[in-house]
């Protein structure tokens, strides 16, 4: 599978809002084709809102999203595991097929071409073999690997993780930042919440540092600079559970558009 790279995903004095409040304010900035980049900052710092709205499932409320010409069908994202239900009786097999549905559609079901591939992927993260397990028989470890094998069938030139590696062993986290690597080499746009400041400088060229508002975005070793992470640890602390709304003048109308 192949991803030719699309257009910068471009954001232009964005504002995002989670349950009625202002999570991220007034984001401008652009991630480049072809780049991977971490988006860090404290706990309610909007991270997981910005990827909604770059998924299209959060409107503006402020400001433009540009997308890639192939807009946010072409868009692969992971959510976090806490967002998923495992306790529905569905097979391994199964849940990597989903990330057919886009070529598919919602009523067709996959041929043995389709699942020939389902078992490549699921080979290509460790878990060949394992197809007819059920999901609630996995470990962590093991449903992450489900859901990054039905990110490689989606075959999508843009990709969102949302914590990709939270409560997930140390190998698992190896094979899987692996895979990130070779999506990046590919020429995929990779894009992930995380913690772990350590793996981000490591492994992330480039690194969004968010507190509700942009505190730097650029090259990783410029952006975790102390002094950056003490202005969002200061920021954290003067956040208020029913934050105003906050408004700059003469701002363009809401909207999220392909490039």
């Amino acid at each position: 599978m192949s991803a030719v790279a699309p257009g910068a995903i471009t954001l232009e004095n964005v504002t995002l809002c989670h349950r009625d409040r202002p999570a991220v304010h007034h984001l401008s900035g652009r991630f480049e084709p072809g780049s991977l980049t971490a988006i860090v900052g404290p706990n309610g710092a909007g991270k997981s809102t910005l990827l909604a709205g770059l998924m299209g499932r959060i409107a503006p409320s402020t400001g433009r999203i540009r997308l890639p010409a192939d807009g946010a069908g072409h868009i692969a994202y992971l959510p976090q595991q806490a967002d998923i239900d495992r306790g529905f009786p569905v097979s391994v097999a199964d849940v990597v097929m989903l990330g057919h549905w886009r070529r598919l559609g919602a009523w067709r079901a996959g041929g043995a071409a389709q699942r020939a591939q389902a078992l490549d992927a699921l080979a290509a993260v460790g878990l060949a073999g394992m197809q007819r397990r059920v999901i609630g028989e996995l470990s962590a470890g093991q449903f992450q690997r489900v859901l990054f094998a039905r990110l490689l069938l989606q075959d999508a030139p843009v990709i969102l993780l949302d914590e990709p590696f939270n409560a997930v062993d140390e190998r698992t986290t190896a094979d899987l930042l692996a895979l990130l690597h070779r999506w990046h080499r590919e020429g995929r746009t990779v894009v992930a919440v995380l913690h772990d400041l350590a793996m981000v400088r490591a492994h992330f060229p480039r690194t969004l540092l968010l507190a509700r508002e942009p505190i730097a975005w650029g090259a990783t070793a410029e952006v975790l600079l102390p002094a950056h992470l003490q202005r969002a640890r200061l920021q954290a602390e003067h956040w208020e559970a029913q934050a105003p709304w906050c408004a700059v003048p003469d701002q363009p109308a809401a909207t999220m558009r392909a490039a």
